[in-house]
Order: structure tokens, then sequence, then C-alpha cells
């Protein structure tokens, strides 16, 4: 078993169930975590045989710039596309967080994480 992460993705989208939200964008932070096998690149030192993840990285960013309402549907969507476009994956977790949300007070960050 391997364990890929990609953290601290920073990106800046325009999520957010309110008008505002969706005109003026925020940060964002994503993190990735993978459970994959990755014997057989190991041996082979060769990308084609491992999860990329430059790919991984590819989709993320695809997916943080269609707008959404809910982090929950960000992070769904980043699940089904790398479960869709890659290959060995044995379990993923995203976690999406929202930097300085509007919650009518100081807040770091409102984050979701979904695990399949």
């Amino acid at each position: 078993m391997h364990i890929i992460e990609l953290e601290n993705m920073e990106f800046f989208a325009h999520h957010g169930c309110f008008g505002e939200e969706q005109i003026t964008g925020s940060k964002f932070i994503v993190d990735l975590k993978i459970i994959t096998d990755e014997s057989l690149s190991e041996i082979t030192d060769n990308i084609d045989d491992a999860v990329n993840y430059q790919i991984l990285y590819n989709i993320v960013c695809r997916e943080m710039k269609q707008t959404s309402h809910l982090l929950e549907n960000v992070c769904r969507r980043i699940i089904d596309a790398i479960c869709t476009e890659t290959e060995n994956i044995k379990s993923i977790t995203v976690k999406i967080s929202k930097q300085n949300p509007p919650m009518g007070g100081k807040t770091g960050c409102a984050s979701v994480t979904i695990q399949r």
C-alpha cells in the first residue's frame, strides 16, 4: 500500500451560496490523499506505472474552476474525476478549506472532507 498526498494546493475560486461569493471569489486550500498500489513503479522507476501527481493536480485545478454552491459538491466532483481518470485507487480523501468564510465573525476557514 502506498499513500500519495498533495497538500496545501491553493486556488482562487468562486464557490459559495451567496451571490457576492460567486462574484468576488475566495481563496481555497485543497488537500488530497490517495491510497494506491505503486509496487510496479517501485521496480520500474517509470511514471507510466505510477499515479501521476501532475494529472491529479490538473484534475483538482479543473474542478476548482467550476463554480458550485457547496464544497461538498466540489469534493464529490474531484473524487469522481480522479476515480474515472486514473487507475489503482484504493481510497481517496479530499479536503477543501474556504479561507475567511462569510460567517458574521472572524473564522480562519470552513472545511469539508469526503473520503471514499
